[in-house]
């Protein structure tokens, strides 16, 4: 017999559809992320925290955040720089998630997160074919992040797919995954494109490595698809050419581009690292750091680029973190990989795990992935369904 929602029932899955279909659009995570919260404690989410904190990821989580709380005693005040690094306490919201999530809540979460995707998808397409531009102005969405958000997309599809027994919901779910490829390619994302198609790759490998017969299908379908997808693709095109057209500039001592930018900063991060190796230079203060020691680092090899770019991030997660709190702050960024991992693989999702958590690697080479506005919150959103996915299977399965 079917019982009547509560009232606070009906505030926490509104709270939870709120933040999964509308963290694209960041003003609306005023009012859903503070919601989540209240919902989490109406929740009785502070008497179940012990079980949270039990998981892998959380504890790299609290590990992360606490060490750069405690890097601003060394690092910017408060009230000053631009505190990109504040994006990384985003991480902190899937102890709401995955403490509130259960049998009865996981469709509201995955109806938002399948409704909102779908929506910026449509609204991402449309700015390509209609528009002739990257990315989605209308939500201050960058070409960058909309490439990652198809990367993720493709790497759960092709998850699943992997997972699938039944046929034809498997080939659906390649189809999907290769129709996101497909729009990728005409993203201007190159390294984000790359770590997908090797992500996908990854996971083919460890579904089929048993049977080489089909991994071998599958991997020269991939193959030959991305041919044709780059082929076709004006953007990709235009991408190979900067590339060649980089490395002409770097020949020539000039690191005013793409490529030079961002070996210019590991250099420079690299450098700032080992000088200060268990502290880094506090947190908030890589960026000040780098237009400081341009100046006369190298006699000033670097001194212009910020004429060219203005300072953000290092474009790397790792060194990123190791200039905010040092070598510390880097083998907890290891911690948190493996967590991230065991999150999927602990609950019979390792093949989805291990695609996402490559992608996040890779991508985090050439980026501050992390903390990319929203994909924290979609990978995390993700990984909250997964670490509570064997509640959703019948018993005896």
């Amino acid at each position: 017999m079917q019982t009547s929602i509560t009232r606070q029932e009906l505030f926490i899955r509104f709270a939870l559809v709120l933040v999964c279909a509308g963290f694209w659009r960041g003003e609306v995570n005023l009012l859903s992320i503070p919601l989540l919260v209240i919902a989490w404690l109406m929740d009785g989410g502070l008497s179940r925290l012990n079980q949270a904190l039990k998981v892998p990821l959380v504890q790299a989580i609290l590990l992360l955040c606490t060490l750069l709380l405690i890097g601003l005693s060394w690092g910017e005040w408060l009230d000053s720089g631009r505190m990109k690094w504040v994006k990384y306490l985003t991480l902190l919201i899937l102890v709401p998630l995955y403490s509130l999530l259960n049998k009865e809540r996981i469709p509201w979460v995955i109806g938002g997160l399948v409704t909102g995707y779908v929506i910026v998808l449509g609204l991402g397409i449309y700015q390509w074919l209609v528009i002739g531009e990257q990315g989605i102005p209308l939500l201050k969405m960058s070409y960058l992040s909309f490439s990652a958000m198809l990367g993720a997309g493709a790497i759960v599809s092709a998850g699943f797919a992997c997972v699938s027994r039944s046929v034809m919901l498997g080939i659906v779910l390649w189809i999907v995954a290769l129709a996101l490829i497909f729009v990728q390619f005409h993203q201007y994302g190159r390294v984000l494109l790359l770590a997908t198609l090797i992500a996908i790759v990854f996971q083919a490998y460890l579904r089929y490595k048993i049977d080489i017969r089909k991994f071998a299908v599958i991997f020269i379908t991939l193959l030959t698809a991305a041919g044709i997808f780059a082929y076709s693709s004006p953007a990709f095109q235009e991408r190979l050419l900067l590339v060649k057209s980089d490395i002409e500039l770097l020949q020539q001592g000039n690191y005013s581009s793409s490529l030079g930018y961002r070996l210019a900063m590991w250099d420079v991060g690299l450098h700032a690292i080992a000088e200060r190796p268990l502290t880094g230079y506090g947190t908030g203060m890589p960026e000040r750091y780098f237009d400081t020691a341009i100046v006369t680092y190298k006699n000033g090899l670097y001194k212009d680029l910020p004429a060219f770019q203005q300072t953000a991030h290092y474009h790397n997660d790792w060194i990123e973190i190791g200039m905010h709190v040092g070598v510390p702050g880097m083998l907890i960024l290891l911690f948190l990989y493996w967590g991230w991992y065991r999150a999927f693989e602990k609950n019979g999702l390792g093949i989805l795990g291990a695609g996402l958590v490559s992608y996040i690697v890779l991508a985090g080479l050439t980026d501050a992935f992390l903390i990319f506005s929203r994909m924290p919150v979609l990978l995390l959103a993700i990984t909250a369904l997964a670490m509570v996915w064997q509640q959703q299977k019948p018993e005896g399965t």
